[in-house]
């Protein structure tokens, strides 16, 4: 199953800002319908998704075309992470914590790097903390 990729939207509907911008943004992150909420049960999927369709809100605002790439635990990740590198020439490719963090991940989170790496050379690779942190660390590695 893979997840819908979220653009530069406002009340719901696509923009255009890709002429707009000089610099492109994929973040790359797990779906929160699959996060382990273990830790913070207190912060539903919808709840972090708010945050990062937030987070491409912001980015959008800024100047930026950002889109956010939401993949599974390993079934059609790679597929989906394939599809969106594919789809425009990015700048900056964010990686989000729930992909990094958790131990259990790491194999997954090798194998998006490494594509990552692969498939887009010259992008710089940006990892946030938090889903509401893309922002910052997309600031930290390229600017308009």
């Amino acid at each position: 199953m893979s997840s819908p990729m979220a653009t530069c939207c406002i009340s719901g509907s696509t923009t255009d800002t890709q002429s707009m911008a000089t610099k492109s943004v994929l973040a790359i992150g797990i779906d929160p319908v699959f996060t382990d909420r273990s830790e913070f049960p207190e912060f539903s999927p919808e709840l972090i998704r708010h945050y990062i369709d937030a987070q491409i809100e912001q980015l959008c605002a800024l100047g930026y075309h950002a889109e956010s790439c939401l993949i599974d635990l390993g079934q059609t990740a790679e597929a989906t992470v394939e599809r969106a590198l594919r789809s425009h020439p990015f700048d900056c490719i964010v990686i989000g914590a729930g992909l990094r963090q958790p131990p259990q991940l790491l194999h997954l989170f090798e194998k998006i790097i490494n594509l990552v790496h692969v498939m887009t050379p010259r992008a710089r690779i940006a990892f946030n903390t938090t889903p509401a942190d893309t922002a910052d660390a997309v600031k930290r590695w390229i600017s308009l």
